[in-house]
């Protein structure tokens, strides 16, 4: 062996292996994130108060600002995912160019007020155009994130973005009350329009958008001695209405994505319920709820920390097996419980397990599904997952409202526990049977 190819050994060892993890544009990216959620969420808070307190609107008026919010996000998210695998430059600018209409959308609302011109209709044309932003950012964020971070840590990744999110939903409302202390609720929105701006900045330090046919080294910049593999004449297709939909019943057989969507379902069947039944069954006060409520961040980080670990330790099947667990005993107390302590320590474990097992799942899931994608499919797949959870959730607040309707808040609950052991327990069986096989790659 000559000393040159003993030399080029080590060399070529360097730039075969995997970046390091988390590496700059994975912890730019992530801060990014961080940042806009906590933005977003004070806006959560803010945007309903000031329809409600600045311009008088009616509970129909706000159940079409709820469904303004959510609605164009998820009817675009699945065409936005087909135009964002056909791309052949990097994603990340285009995210940072969302986050800054974003910051004009966000930006609008003080100025309308400040002007005297801002009413109902317009605040739900900025909520509407809002959603539109994000479902066309979330549908650029997936292949970037699989494209910055190796495939062996994808799920540590969404843990700690998952983790992340769990904390700006309780920073981001504790915040946008101490604002609201010192600001009208339409000027203390300037905050949400701040954050994208100093996301979209972060964005900006997202470079190494590397790709996995194409040789690199791990700064993720390509090697001159390396051949280069010649570019596709085409762009890849989306999947058009027919793949679509194969895709989707493809994620229905996917245990891990089933166990999501139960849990999705349970979120929305208890969503409409809770607060009435903790006030008017448990008597329960609101102070003590919202104190009570915050147990759910630290289920979510903790989740979000440990998953990349528990995945390592235990295989990605097992961890969500955890996540189910977790999931079913979140409501195994609650809907029992009588006034006081028990309901207390009902409410205590919801919000603990239930955010705790959820991110288990979804980052696990998730993980799986970034790592298994075709890599000109990965958005459209990503985004037929975040439908089906989106679905799943909305059919839930409407059967939940209709069962509370019926049989009454605490029914309700005890049907939301039924639904979710129901669901969850057989499929826990069905794994421990199958010996934890994994399941195999959705084909996209």
């Amino acid at each position: 062996m000559t000393n040159t190819a003993v030399a080029a050994g080590p060399q070529l060892a360097a730039e075969t292996a995997e970046p390091a993890f988390p590496g700059r544009d994975f912890r730019a990216l992530w801060t990014a994130t961080g940042i806009s959620q906590v933005g977003s969420a004070v806006s959560n808070v803010v945007v309903p108060l000031c329809a409600a307190v600045a311009l008088n609107a009616s509970a129909a008026q706000m159940t079409w600002l709820a469904a303004a919010e959510l609605v164009p996000s998820l009817l675009i998210r699945v065409p936005a995912a087909a135009w964002s695998d056909r791309l052949s430059r990097p994603r990340a600018p285009l995210m940072a160019w969302c986050n800054l209409a974003q910051t004009i959308i966000m930006g609008l609302m003080p100025l309308l007020w400040w002007a005297g011109v801002l009413n109902f209709w317009l605040l739900l044309a900025v909520a509407v155009a809002a959603s539109f932003a994000l479902g066309v950012y979330s549908a650029l964020s997936s292949p970037v994130l699989v494209r910055i971070v190796p495939k062996s840590h994808l799920v540590a990744a969404n843990g700690k973005l998952s983790a992340t999110r769990s904390v700006a939903d309780i920073a981001g409302p504790a915040l946008g009350g101490a604002i609201l202390a010192v600001l009208a609720a339409p000027a203390a929105v300037l905050l949400d329009a701040a954050s994208f701006l100093a996301s979209a900045t972060l964005l900006t330090r997202v470079r190494a958008e590397r790709t996995p046919q194409a040789g690199g080294n791990s700064d993720g910049k390509a090697d001159a001695a390396a051949p280069q593999p010649r570019k596709p004449k085409q762009k890849p297709a989306p999947l058009g209405v027919a793949g679509n939909f194969r895709l989707a019943l493809a994620m229905a057989r996917h245990s891990g994505v089933r166990a999501m969507v139960s849990v999705a379902f349970v979120n929305g069947l208890v969503q409409p319920v809770l607060v009435l039944f903790l006030i008017r069954d448990l008597h329960m006060r609101a102070s003590l709820i919202g104190i009570l409520l915050a147990f759910g961040a630290v289920g979510g980080v903790a989740g979000g920390m440990l998953v990349g670990r528990l995945q390592e330790r235990f295989g990605p099947q097992r961890t969500v097996g955890l996540g189910a667990v977790a999931s079913v005993a979140s409501l195994a107390l609650l809907p029992f419980a009588a006034t006081g302590l028990s309901g207390m320590a009902g409410l205590v474990l919801l919000e603990l397990a239930g955010s705790l097992g959820g991110t288990l799942l979804i980052a696990t899931v998730f993980g799986g599904l970034q790592a298994a994608a075709p890599p000109d499919k990965i958005a459209q797949v990503m985004a037929m997952a975040w439908v089906l959870l989106q679905a799943a959730s909305l059919a839930g607040v409407a059967a939940g409202g209709a069962l509370a309707a019926g049989v009454g808040l605490r029914w309700a609950m005890a049907a939301s526990f039924a639904v979710l052991a129901g669901t969850l327990l057989p499929q826990l069986a069905r794994w421990a049977l199958a010996r934890w096989a994994p399941d195999p790659p959705i084909a996209a």
